[in-house]
């Protein structure tokens, strides 16, 4: 009788013991803890952006299989595992709905502390991916005028939409807020590690925001803080850092809304890519997808509103502060912030496996009293169930 498979995964991915279940016997750990020695035997790994993925990891190993649960592939070394032979995948796209919503929570938290409009503002949105579109829809449907900059799509003439793409240089001294989605990639025609560097940051328009949900590297965190000096940008929202887990105090202190790196981290983000890999998985194995995941209640299953007198953004920040308050996510983190770089790291790494569940606007069904049209529009298109 053959072996059952032994399944290595990150314990912090919803249902991967029981999707990975049917497959063999799970190993399921911290994925910041997962090391050569759990590996030993192991047929399939399965992590989130936690765990780095190289030689170091899996020499010594006989995997016939590699999951990552996110989008972001720079933990990974693509060409030794490509060398290796051992096949892997991501999941792009799987939570591109969740950064798009914390985009929106952002936005309408800070226009509504600094009494600032949202519409009519001028959203500057830094590649046009999978996240980056959603981002653009969501900019949109708030009333905002959305200009893009991404230079691979740009140079594509089959891309029609990339046409009407400005340079990065364009979107800088245009946006009012500037908000980042792209790859973390050192080399190439189009390198992303401190792409906002004292040059570019020096470009934003006075009293702008910056947004970066993407990685941490992208922003060189020294040249930020100088910038802040002269007042540019004005407000600064970081859900990404560098290093993490034991990210830089002074950051943290600049910021309006700090948060450890979940704007992804939406239950449905997370199961959407536990569920791309298990399938992936399946598909290498030659055995049947045979798992679909029982997703539980939202914690705000329905909102009724009278929105007579409201203002259109008022409305909007209310229903989203009540099933996304990103302000807990940035208080929660600053009673981390403590001296010690361990201590630091910890607390950091705790929000993130202890994250309560936040499912997106969908989930939650809407019914609106003495609304216009406009309103309800709106509301809809930023993602809630209109009843």
């Amino acid at each position: 009788m053959s072996r059952p498979l032994k399944i290595v995964c990150d314990a912090n991915m919803p249902f991967v013991r029981e999707a990975f279940g049917t497959l063999g016997e799970v190993l399921a750990l911290d994925g910041r803890e997962i090391r050569r020695a759990h590996l030993r035997g192991a047929d399939l790994l399965i992590t989130r952006s936690t765990t780095r993925v190289d030689r170091e990891l899996l020499a010594d190993s006989r995997l016939r299989f590699y999951g990552s649960g996110v989008i972001g592939t720079d933990h990974i070394d693509a060409a030794w595992l490509k060398q290796a032979g051992i096949p892997w995948c991501g999941a792009p796209g799987c939570n591109a709905e969740s950064v798009a919503q914390y985009v929106t929570a952002a936005l309408l938290c800070l226009g509504g502390r600094h009494g600032c409009q949202l519409a009519g503002r001028t959203l500057g949105v830094v590649g046009a991916g999978h996240v980056g579109r959603r981002v653009c829809a969501k900019g949109r449907a708030l009333g905002m005028r959305v200009i893009v900059c991404d230079p691979p799509r740009q140079r594509d003439p089959a891309d029609t939409e990339a046409r009407s793409f400005v340079t990065f240089e364009r979107l800088l001294a245009e946006a009012d807020v500037v908000t980042m989605h792209v790859p973390l990639t050192r080399c190439g025609t189009d390198p992303t590690w401190r792409m906002l560097d004292a040059s570019r940051l020096a470009l934003m328009r006075p009293g702008s925001m910056l947004i970066n949900a993407a990685r941490g590297p992208v922003l060189d965190g020294a040249a930020w803080l100088a910038a802040l000096e002269r007042g540019v940008p004005a407000r600064t929202v970081l859900d990404t850092w560098d290093p993490e887990p034991a990210y830089p105090t002074e950051l943290l202190a600049r910021v309006d809304l700090g948060t450890p790196h979940i704007a992804g981290h939406s239950y449905e983000g997370k199961v959407n890519g536990t569920m791309q890999v298990y399938r992936a998985a399946c598909a290498t194995l030659g055995v049947p997808a045979t798992y679909a995941p029982n997703m539980p209640p939202a914690p705000v299953p329905s909102l009724e509103v009278d929105a007579a007198g409201m203002r259109t953004e008022d409305l909007l920040r209310m229903l989203v502060n009540s099933t996304y308050d990103i302000v807990a996510d940035d208080t929660v983190m600053r009673a981390g912030a403590v001296g010690d770089a361990a201590a630091r790291a910890k607390a950091f790494d705790r929000q993130r496996r202890e994250y309560p569940m936040r499912r997106e606007f969908a989930a939650t069904s809407v019914t609106l009293k003495h609304a216009t049209e406009t309103q309800r529009r709106m509301v809809e298109e930023i993602g809630f169930r209109m009843i």
